[in-house]
């Protein structure tokens, strides 16, 4: 553990050509700063989210996070179809999102729950007064996820008539992996604009 990156590396694809087993893969690796931006670039949907930087001079220094994770931030907007309460109050706690797909229904792609504190209030009453079902006429929340809990069925829907910009790391299928981050309403955009075509497109 206490060699540097550079001669742990080697050992590692020794390791690995050694074994001769199928099942084992090795992550690509490259000090070639267009191939990784290449890399980067590729990523954001499928089996990669990103790249890590690792300073080659490094020991091993386990329990700490001695490497750097980049990953391709993009934003869409996105259409309200939905929101749930906080866990301990009647304020909204996060809201649901979605895109129109090809046959026009509103699909649940993810959600956030960067909201401020100071907005909760005011934003709890504006989609209190737009709920009504259905909410998403497509694909609906509450649907087999590893980050299901015994809340996940328990939302609100609403007249799809609210917009947000949110930013996006990663796209699996058809849904952002992880929550997405609120960055501004789009209160002039007609929601029915907002398709598939932003999260699939590279």
């Amino acid at each position: 553990m206490g060699e540097p990156l550079s001669a742990r590396r080697k050992a590692l694809e020794l390791l690995v050509k050694s074994a001769g087993r199928v099942g084992i893969e090795l992550s690509r690796c490259t000090t070639d700063l267009p191939t990784a931006m290449r890399w980067l670039g590729a990523s954001g949907q499928g089996s990669t989210d990103g790249v890590v930087a690792k300073r080659l001079d490094d020991a091993y220094r386990p329990g700490e996070r001695a490497m750097i994770k980049v990953k391709r931030l993009r934003t869409a907007d996105c259409v309200v179809g939905g929101y749930r309460y906080l866990a301990n109050a009647r304020e909204v706690g996060s809201l649901l999102l979605g895109l129109y797909n090809d046959q026009g229904k509103l699909d649940h792609v993810g959600f956030t729950s960067t909201i401020a504190r100071e907005d909760r209030t005011a934003l709890t009453r504006q989609v209190e007064a737009l709920r009504s079902p259905p909410g998403f006429t497509g694909k609906a929340p509450g649907g087999p996820s590893r980050w299901s809990t015994e809340r996940s069925g328990q939302w609100e829907p609403v007249r799809p008539e609210l917009v947000v910009e949110v930013r996006f790391d990663h796209v699996t299928g058809d849904r952002f992996r992880h929550g997405t981050k609120l960055l501004r309403w789009r209160p002039h955009k007609n929601p029915k604009q907002f398709t598939f075509e932003q999260i699939v497109k590279t």
